[in-house]
């Protein structure tokens, strides 16, 4: 099984990253976030704002189920 990391939901949105962090983390699935966002300046232009929710390559399928509400 790989290690890699790989995006299961983009969102601009940080508070429902969180969400989802917490969610996925709850059923024991490593989670990482990433955002291009320079802080402290609230810009959300474009790929700016993005937040990546990425997990392990291995957890990706069960990872999108619980995001859609599968399980």
């Amino acid at each position: 099984m790989r290690d890699d990391w790989v995006v299961v939901f983009v969102t601009y949105d940080p508070l429902e990253a969180e969400m989802i962090k917490d969610l996925l983390e709850s059923g024991g699935i490593s989670v990482v976030l990433r955002s291009s966002k320079v802080g402290p300046y609230p810009v959300n232009v474009g790929k700016i704002g993005e937040i990546k929710v990425l997990v392990r390559a291995g957890d990706k399928e069960i990872a999108e189920k619980v995001i859609e509400g599968g399980e």
